[in-house]
């Protein structure tokens, strides 16, 4: 496993972003573990946050895009975190747009803040963290109704690794259902290898009892 990404399983824990209990997700599946971007709360953690994400974007994608979309609420500090960190760490201007939840009727109207689509653009969708694929159907259709856009693929923060829809990944369903790559800075299989019986700041995070959990909701949500 890179470096770069047990650094970020840790900045996800110092964070408080990841955590592990008893959690229900916007799906509804009970879940032993949780990631809530909304706790990078300072600009010192915005700003780390965007170099992970500049990180998987560059591996995946290289930066040969245009615009940056980050669905409204959560996906719009990532995508000007991103954004901000692909320029200073790469030297790539990037655009960033995000959604309003409401059209906004008077000044700058529009469901768009940020750069404005436009036809022709390279579009890459920044999220969270993506359970059962339901986000983005949601956020798709109001980049496409942008204009003639290449939506290339969508990077999430952590592969959560379990069944969307059907029998199959969620990211592999999005991949399948709407042709877009897929990425993410870290995988689940990622963080419990690096956390697993393994103690951070003195404490063993992933302990059997843990593990036995995180199996058994693999068992029932993972892919077949």
């Amino acid at each position: 496993m890179e470096q770069y990404k047990k650094e970020f399983i840790e900045f996800m824990i110092d964070c408080n972003v990841l955590k592990f209990g008893d959690f229900v997700t916007k799906s509804g599946r009970n879940t032993p573990f949780f990631v809530n971007t909304g706790f990078y709360r300072t600009g010192a953690q915005l700003k780390k946050l965007g170099t992970y994400y500049a990180k998987a974007i560059e591996a995946k994608f290289g930066f040969d895009f245009d615009v940056l979309f980050g669905p409204a609420y959560k996906g719009i500090p990532l995508s000007v975190a991103a954004a901000i960190a692909i320029s200073e760490n790469y030297g790539k201007d990037i655009k960033y747009c995000a959604n309003r939840k409401e059209v906004k009727d008077h000044g700058d109207t529009g469901i768009l803040l940020g750069s404005p689509i436009e036809d022709g653009d390279k579009v890459v969708i920044i999220e969270d963290v993506t359970t059962a694929g339901t986000s983005i159907q949601e956020t798709l259709p109001i980049v496409k109704a942008q204009g003639d856009v290449d939506v290339l693929g969508l990077v999430v923060s952590v592969d959560r690794m379990e069944r969307g829809q059907g029998t199959k990944s969620a990211l592999e369903e999005i991949r399948e259902n709407y042709g877009l790559e897929t990425t993410a800075i870290v995988t689940m299989q990622e963080v419990v290898e690096h956390l697993y019986n393994k103690p951070y700041n003195g404490k063993v995070i992933i302990d059997d009892t843990l593990k036995a959990a995180i199996d058994a909701y693999y068992e029932k949500y993972g892919v077949q």
